[in-house]
């Protein structure tokens, strides 16, 4: 009895298996095959993937028969890390079907380590920073025994920590030794621009700013300054300009 139920399921498992092949057979054929055959030589439009990850953007393509790889990888400030942020053939370009589309994906924003300035003159400060993709800021005085006049002794964003490209770096600069006195440089018939870096350089700064029309000068010139040129001040003094500005030609109100 055992042996005859044996050889009827031997017979029966040959024909199982067949079908289950066949209906295998049968979803490859009308998933893979199929598809494939009728998509050959057609046309479909690129979806845009812009803005989402790389494995989205593998899926979105993936859907519209196409095929996503990776190009190459490429710092940028506006998408985050793993973003695609371009494309080619681009968003709704009509490509064929299992057309390869190349994706460059974001590395991040590259961040730059502030350089140290302490010690260095204002110029020196300056080149530095612009070498570095930063920005010079606003700058503070301070008496200093220690840093000479007219050097950096302290800054707003540490030595060595990352900020963006163009972040502006403020500095505090040394007005020499308390109880000091500098001697007022004389800008008089200089340019504004020139006037103010003589005065920098001195240990001081630009006070009030007075516009007065001349005809005599050209525009942005030191017409006159307070205190006068030769005085001596304490270093930080504040000095007021007088620059000209053009003339208005008279209007005609006949």
């Amino acid at each position: 009895m055992a042996a005859k139920t044996k050889t009827r399921f031997s017979r029966l498992k040959i024909p199982l298996v067949t079908l289950a092949v066949v209906i295998l057979l049968f979803f490859l054929f009308d998933d893979v095959v199929m598809p494939r055959f009728v998509q050959h030589g057609m046309t479909t439009s690129v979806p845009n993937v812009i803005g989402v990850t790389y494995e989205e953007a593998v899926r979105i393509l993936s859907g519209q028969g196409l095929e996503g790889k990776q190009s190459e990888i490429r710092a940028d400030r506006l998408y985050p890390e793993g973003i695609v942020i371009l494309q080619t053939p681009p968003a709704n370009a009509q490509v064929k079907y299992g057309r390869g589309i190349y994706l460059t994906i974001s590395g991040g924003e590259v961040l730059i380590p502030v350089p140290g300035l302490r010690g260095k003159t204002i110029r020196d400060a300056t080149f530095t920073l612009e070498r570095s993709g930063l920005s010079f800021g606003s700058m503070r005085y301070e008496a200093s025994d220690e840093y000479p006049q007219g050097t950096v002794i302290d800054q707003n964003v540490a030595e060595g920590t990352k900020v963006s490209a163009g972040h502006v770096i403020h500095v505090v600069v040394s007005m020499g030794k308390s109880g000091e006195r500098v001697q007022i440089p004389d800008v008089l018939r200089k340019s504004y621009s020139d006037a103010e870096r003589l005065i920098i350089q001195a240990g001081l700064k630009i006070g009030n700013v007075t516009y007065q029309l001349s005809v005599d000068l050209l525009p942005n010139t030191v017409m006159d300054q307070y205190p006068r040129p030769g005085d001596l001040v304490i270093p930080g003094q504040a000095i007021d300009l007088f620059v000209s500005k053009k003339a208005e030609p008279p209007t005609n109100e006949n």
